[in-house]
C-alpha cells in the first residue's frame, strides 16, 4: 500500500498566540528541539531525519493551522500532484517554486474543496539518521483531519495525492501512502478542523514516560494510555497550552500490498470500550471540543 507520488508526512505549520510560551512547552515538555527561528516563526525538529516537524508562527488569540506538509517521491511526482489538483476540485494557492524556509526544497501549496491547506515538497533538507533517543519524538506519523463530508475528502486525497484506504471505521477513514498504516485520517464531524497531530515515540516506555512528564507539567492525559484498533498503535492524547490536540504514539502497524482494508463491521468494540485494552475511559468532552476548534487559515 503506497502512493505513487507521496513519500510521507513531513511537518505541520500552526499559528499560535504566544511563541515564547510555545517554545517553552514544545522544547522543555514535549521534547522537541529548536531547528531554526526567524522573525515571527519557530521551527522545531525531532530526533529523526526531518529538518523540522512543527513550524510555529506568531498569530492571533486562537490557534489556527496553516498547512500539512507532505513530501513527494520525486520532482516528477511533485509536478503530477500539482496537475491533479484543479480537476479534482481543489486549487493551487502557490505555484511550485523554491521554498524559503529552513528545510528548503521546491514545493507548492494547494487548498482542497473544503478549505484544507496542504503543502507538497521535494528536495527538502534531511539529516542523517542518528541513534534513537528515548523519550523524544522521532517524527510525525499521522495527522487526523475533521470532515463534514468524509467520502468527498477521501476521494480528493486519493485522486490528488494517491493515498489509499487502509481501514474505515464508523467514524474515520484511515489513508495510507507508505509502510505506516495511516498518514492522513479523516474523521466524521460537523466542521473541517484539525483533529490532532501524532508524534512517533521510540517505544512504549517513551509514550508512558511522556504521559507522566506532561501530567507533572500540568497537562494531564486526555485519553489513554491505550492501543488503537486500526494502526494497532499505542497512544496518549494531550491538549497543548493553546488548545491543539497532540498525541504521543508508538508501535504503528507497518503494512504492505498484502494488507486487506477492513470496514466498520470489522472494527467493533464491546460496550464502554473504544480501544483494544479498555483500560482508560473513552475521550471526554474537553478533548472532543478541542478536536473541533483549530481551523485552517481562511483564503
Amino acid at each position: 500500500m503506497s502512493s505513487p507520488w507521496i513519500e510521507g508526512l513531513r511537518s505541520v505549520a500552526l499559528e499560535v498566540p504566544d511563541l515564547a510560551q510555545a517554545e517553552t512547552f514544545y522544547t522543555q515538555v514535549w521534547q522537541l528541539e529548536v531547528a531554526s527561528r526567524d522573525a515571527g516563526a519557530l521551527y522545531l525538529r525531532g530526533s529523526g531525519s526531518d529538518a523540522y516537524l512543527l513550524a510555529l508562527h506568531s498569530g492571533g488569540p486562537v490557534p489556527r493551522i496553516r498547512d500539512v506538509t507532505l513530501r513527494a517521491r520525486s520532482a516528477a511526482a511533485l509536478a503530477q500532484v500539482a496537475e491533479r489538483v484543479q480537476p479534482a476540485g481543489g486549487r493551487i494557492v502557490s505555484q511550485p517554486a523554491p521554498l524559503q524556509d529552513p528545510a528548503g526544497g521546491t514545493g507548492f501549496t494547494l487548498r482542497d474543496p473544503h478549505g484544507r491547506l496542504f503543502q507538497v515538497v521535494h528536495g527538502d533538507t534531511q539529516r542523517a539518521e542518528g541513534a534513537t533517543v528515548r523519550d523524544k519524538p522521532q517524527r510525525l506519523t499521522h495527522v487526523v483531519l475533521n470532515s463534514h463530508a468524509v467520502d468527498e475528502t477521501q476521494a480528493f486525497l486519493s485522486e490528488v495525492l494517491g493515498l489509499t484506504l487502509a481501514d474505515r471505521t464508523v467514524a474515520i477513514a484511515f489513508m495510507n501512502c507508505n509502510r505506516d498504516h495511516h498518514t492522513l485520517a479523516v474523521g466524521i464531524s460537523d466542521n473541517d478542523a484539525l483533529n490532532h497531530i501524532a508524534f512517533l515515540m521510540p517505544d512504549c516506555e517513551s509514550v508512558m514516560r511522556g504521559g507522566g512528564r506532561l501530567r507533572d507539567a500540568g497537562h494531564p492525559i486526555q485519553w489513554g494510555p491505550g492501543r488503537h484498533g486500526p494502526g494497532n498503535n499505542l497512544f496518549n492524547y494531550f491538549i497543548d497550552p493553546f488548545g491543539v490536540v497532540i498525541e504521543y504514539t508508538a508501535e504503528v502497524e507497518q503494512v504492505d500490498e498484502s494488507y486487506k482494508p477492513r470496514g466498520p463491521e470489522d472494527w467493533k468494540w464491546p460496550p464502554g470500550r473504544v480501544d483494544q485494552w479498555g483500560v482508560s475511559p473513552p475521550p471526554g468532552a474537553t478533548l472532543k471540543e478541542a478536536q473541533k476548534k483549530v481551523l485552517f487559515v481562511p483564503s
